[in-house]
Order: structure tokens, then sequence, then C-alpha cells
């Protein structure tokens, strides 16, 4: 496990950030529609167990409602039991609901974790400070709560404002800085195999970490 920076540690010994990645990989919809009721599945589960779940980013897949990347934030006393259940293969059993005649019945999406950065880290990236703002200009607040990330060496940046302080708004941006690093490493490896470019990372066939059944998405 890497060390945990500062930031990423809240006052008094609370509970960690954890980001979480639902992918579709090079799956066919079938796969982005998987992701899309995963996710649904994973917040569920992460109202029960009293985790605070956040929707970071999505890639929208080509049919509606379906999703061929989700990153979650998972915050709470439990976020760490909760990845650890997702974390790997999920295996998603169905009939298509889009190709009748498709024999295939098993899909596959991966769900990652990205570790928090290594304190050093911290010395490689710029923080900027500017007020949140909200749709058409207008202010969230009079704070300058929103914080932009840049890697120094190799330029990703992230603009964060989503959170409740800039304290958190950094916690956030360091572990969204180390997930870009973290795909850019699978890509340029993916390309070393492959001789193409991967968008997200692969999906391994067998041994799910979890099993899910039919079109509600229930647990096998």
């Amino acid at each position: 496990m890497l060390a945990i920076d500062a930031y990423l540690q809240p006052p008094q010994g609370g509970p960690s950030m954890i980001l979480l990645q639902l992918s579709a990989a090079q799956g066919p919809a079938e796969c982005a529609l998987a992701v899309a009721k995963a996710s649904l599945r994973l917040q569920t589960e992460a109202q029960q167990l009293a985790v605070e779940v956040r929707v970071i980013e999505t890639e929208a897949g080509e049919r509606h409602g379906t999703f061929r990347s989700v990153l979650l934030s998972l915050e709470g006393a439990q976020a760490d039991e909760l990845a650890g259940r997702w974390e790997g293969t999920v295996q998603w059993c169905c009939s298509s609901p889009y190709r009748p005649g498709q024999r295939r019945k098993n899909w596959f999406i991966g769900v990652a974790r990205f570790a928090a950065p290594a304190a050093a880290m911290e010395r490689a990236i710029r923080f900027e400070t500017l007020r949140a703002s909200g749709p058409g200009g207008q202010h969230v607040n009079t704070t300058e709560s929103a914080v932009r990330a840049i890697h120094l060496a190799t330029g990703i940046s992230v603009k964060v404002q989503s959170e409740r302080s800039q304290h958190a708004n950094k916690r956030l941006a360091l572990l969204l800085i180390a997930q870009r690093l973290a795909q850019v490493e699978a890509e340029q490896i993916g390309a070393l195999r492959s001789r193409r470019r991967l968008s997200h990372h692969q999906v391994a066939r067998g041994n799910p970490t979890r099993t899910f059944r039919g079109e509600q998405f229930e647990p096998a």
C-alpha cells in the first residue's frame, strides 16, 4: 500500500476517499449496460453501509442509458470494505436485450480501485485555488474553494469544485491526478503488448469478483 498524503487523509483519523472506476473496456453495448447497472447497484450498497458515493465522471455508451466508464468516489468508515467487494472483474449473466438472436449470455466489466499517491507526489503538483462557478458563470460560493491541480512532469491537470471545502477538493484532485497517471501507464503497457491504445483497463474474464443475473441485476 502506498503512503497516504496528508491531503488524502482527513483530520482526526477520519475515513479516506477512494476512487473506483467501472469500465466496459472494449466490450460490446451489453457491457456498457452492465456498467450502468453495476453503478446503480453499488450506489445502493453504499447507502446501506452509510458510505457517501459521488459520480465524478461518466463516459456515455452508444445506447441510451449505458456507460463505457463511470468514475465514483467513496467516502465513509466502510468505504474500503465496499471497494473490496467490487474490485476486479464483475460478471453479468443475462440474455442480450439488444440482440435477441445472440447466444452469448455472459458479459464482463472491470472495476479498478485507484490508490492514493505517495506523499512525495504532492511536490510534483502545482495547486491553484479559484472560486467555484456554476452554470452561466454564476458563483457557487464567494470563497476560493475550487482547486486546479497540474502534474508538472506530464501537464495533466484537473479542476475540482464538487467538494465542500478547499481541503476536500485538494484530496480529490490528488486522487484524480493519480488516476490519470495510472491510466496513462496502463495505456502505454497495453500499447506495447497489443500495439493499440487502450482507453481503459483491460477486463480479465474468469474468476469474477461479483456475479449478477437477469435484467434486474440481482446477485447470483
